[in-house]
């Protein structure tokens, strides 16, 4: 499940820098929040992926 936000939220950095600076901030904002959520789940010992 995590996987599948990750892909989703990179998709949607990739179409923020595309369009432009309108939404560009918040999906940057998400990729960092799935990135800090992937990196507390590595840090708990649990597995990230899952």
């Amino acid at each position: 499940m995590l996987i599948t936000i990750g892909v989703i939220l990179l998709i949607l950095w990739a179409l923020g820098l595309i369009t432009g600076y309108t939404f560009g901030w918040f999906i940057h904002v998400l990729l960092v929040a799935a990135i800090v959520l992937f990196l507390i789940r590595i840090i708990q010992g649990r597995n990230p992926i899952r």
